[in-house]
């Protein structure tokens, strides 16, 4: 469906942005934003729902089934992010984008009617295919729509969005004490975000650099060229530099909320909402922090010194906090805004890789075979509860120290700051 708004383009330095410009990046931030909120159901509902749904109360059984559902949900992220991204390089940005949202609402709604464990991990993974394709298209569309100066911003505002879903669905938790009796509802709000589907249908212009690339003749095989033997060590250091952060993110920080409710207990029922608020707040001011290093110090020495500040601040929280206390809340805090970061950078540096023609593809392709990398780091934090008894502290300190693999690796990257998009 057509807009009637003009179709937006990168307007040159000094003119007035456009009323379609506002609106492509809107939808892209609440798409991203609903994402990050269905990315953060699963921390918060987990521990009661595992136990309601195996009848158990231990860790040391929930954490293998949470690893597994975790890295289920990324494969099917993953998956569909290549396939959507595919998909909008073929049919364009918006219309991709809209079957996204719709598929990650449907399927997350229908989780308020399962019975087993089984059941969650098969609607997890299927909500995660349209989950997977939002973020691919939203930054190709903004990146493509918007002038080039205004990139670092953008990508913290993009990398910003997810985390304002998570701090939503945590705040969520902190008014609403999600128990073995009421973790379903929880689940039945995920597909109100369906709605953002019609806004975007009618009225989100199509990215003018998109059907350009098409009219010129587009290409016929977006995989092909990404592993040409011109683009293939790009795509592969692409791949390397999204793994990185999301093992870390979903082998590790992922589950703070679920230690939090361990330590915590009938004390504090809320516990696992409060940290999820102050994970996801942190990590929204990381969003905006992460592009203006990439944006002042370069792209390569910006993702260096985010390695150095994630490495610390989790060794930190995993190895010296013992209890729910002030000390671990304003770590969670600094833990969310340190590793967060990477979630503005990335939204900087993928795009500008790839040429318009296979641009959704190729980012689609390396953030999302980096969640199935982090899916083995989802499934070794629930086997590492296991060979530690249900210890979160030093399962976390050990998968944490994959941000150390980033310190060196980073310097093999092609530095890209003050260039313009690739055509």
């Amino acid at each position: 469906m057509k807009s009637s708004i003009d179709t937006p383009t990168s307007a040159p330095p000094g003119q007035a942005l456009s009323r379609a410009q506002w609106l492509v990046l809107v939808a892209a931030f609440l798409g991203w934003m609903f994402d990050g909120l269905q990315q953060g159901v699963m921390p918060l509902v987990a521990r009661p729902a595992l136990q309601d749904l195996l009848h158990v109360q231990n860790d040391a059984l929930i954490g293998p089934w949470m690893g597994n559902i975790t890295a289920v949900f990324l494969i099917g992220a993953a998956i569909g992010g290549v396939l959507f991204g595919w998909l909008g390089d073929k049919i364009g940005r918006v219309r991709a984008m809209m079957l996204s949202i719709l598929a990650y609402s449907i399927f997350t709604g229908c989780c308020y009617f399962i019975q087993s464990p089984r059941q969650l991990a098969v609607f997890r993974f299927l909500s995660a295919l349209g989950m997977g394709g939002e973020w691919s298209l939203g930054v190709a569309l903004v990146m493509e729509c918007w002038p080039e100066k205004h990139r670092p911003m953008l990508a913290g505002a993009i990398g910003a969005a997810a985390n304002v879903g998570m701090v939503l669905i945590g705040a969520l938790g902190v008014a609403f004490a999600v128990t073995r009796d009421s973790w379903r509802w929880v689940m039945l709000a995920g597909a109100a975000p369906a709605i953002l589907a019609l806004f975007i249908a009618f009225f989100v212009p199509e990215s003018e650099a998109w059907k350009k690339a098409v009219r010129a003749g587009g290409t016929a095989n977006p995989f092909r060229e990404i592993f040409s033997s011109a683009r293939w060590k790009t795509t592969v250091l692409g791949i390397v530099f999204a793994s990185i952060p999301l093992i870390g993110t979903w082998g590790a920080v992922q589950w703070i909320p679920m230690w939090a409710d361990q330590m915590a207990g009938e004390s504090a029922r809320h516990a696992k909402g409060v940290t999820q608020v102050l994970l996801a707040s942190g990590a929204v001011f990381g969003c905006f922090f992460g592009p203006l290093m990439g944006g002042r110090l370069g792209r390569r020495q910006g993702y260096f010194m985010l390695c150095v500040t994630s490495l610390l601040s989790c060794a930190y929280l995993f190895r010296f906090v013992h209890s729910y206390d002030t000390s671990f809340l304003v770590m969670a805090f600094l833990v969310g805004g340190f590793t967060g970061t990477f979630y503005g950078w990335l939204p900087l540096y993928l795009p500008e890789l790839f040429p318009t023609r296979v641009r959704a593809t190729g980012q689609g392709l390396c953030y999302n075979t980096g969640r199935i990398l982090s899916a083995c780091g989802a499934l070794k934090m629930g086997w590492l509860l296991q060979q530690f008894e249900g210890s979160y502290a030093k399962a976390g300190a050990t998968i944490s120290l994959i941000y150390i693999a980033g310190l060196a690796l980073i310097w093999l990257a092609p530095e890209t700051k003050g260039k313009p998009l690739p055509e």
